[in-house]
């Protein structure tokens, strides 16, 4: 069905996990995806998933550390198609798990810049695009560790529970308007920041991201009334 032809949608992390997957179901529901990550080879495999299922992607290399870069996303969108319907903020930085007096500063850096920081930039570049849209949607994917917290995932966590609360009230602002925001807890994945993390970890015990990816897809879709929520799948 192609319930989302017509529609631009940007997503974060797009060479691989769960943003690749994302990409390739909201391609294959018809929208056209802008996808970015840091590698120009990952998007460019994921290009060929897109189009191997009738979809149509724009690739455009970002290191969401550029605040700078990010923030001309929204006009280089509204430049290119005069529109943006759909937001997944999907990537993701693991950074070094290690005791929290342990953190140090440059690993502390990237995981805020790349888990935090970007989606404020996210969220300020795209907003008034979204919430020109017909039915504007946007998703930040989250952890369930922001409710169980574990030893040694502290920087990960906090910036994972922070982005929660930036985003959540982003939603309350936005609450009587068309646009919604919500957030996205995929469960366990078999991604490659899970198994960094979890070394020796058998993944094909875990769902796979093409297993998530409808759900989070379902969040994007013009009829979906759900709102400031954390959707877990």
């Amino acid at each position: 069905m192609n319930t989302l032809t017509g529609r631009v949608a940007l997503v974060t992390g797009a060479s691989r996990g769960i943003g690749r997957a994302a990409a390739i179901e909201l391609a294959r529901r018809g929208a056209r995806v802008v996808i970015t990550a840091r590698t120009q080879g990952g998007l460019e495999e994921t290009d060929d998933a897109i189009r191997a299922v009738g979809g149509a992607a724009t690739l455009l290399p970002l290191d969401l550390m550029d605040g700078a870069a990010v923030d001309r996303l929204g006009p280089s969108l509204y430049e290119r198609f005069r529109r943006l319907d759909i937001l997944v903020g999907n990537a993701g930085a693991l950074g070094v798990l290690t005791p929290v007096p342990h953190i140090q500063d440059r690993d502390w850096a990237e995981v805020v810049g790349v888990n935090l920081s970007a989606g404020l930039h996210l969220i300020r570049t795209c907003a008034p695009l979204l919430l020109a849209a017909e039915a504007g949607r946007a998703v930040f994917v989250t952890s369930g560790i922001v409710r169980r917290p574990a030893a040694y995932w502290g920087a990960y966590g906090a910036t994972k529970a922070a982005l929660e609360h930036l985003v959540l009230t982003w939603a309350e602002e936005t609450r009587r308007t068309r646009l919604r925001v919500n957030l996205f807890d995929p469960g366990v994945v078999a991604t490659r920041l899970r198994a960094a993390a979890m070394l020796g970890e058998d993944a094909a015990t875990l769902a796979r991201p093409e297993d998530v990816a409808p759900a989070l897809a379902d969040l994007c879709e013009a009829g979906e009334t759900r709102h400031g929520e954390v959707v877990r799948r």
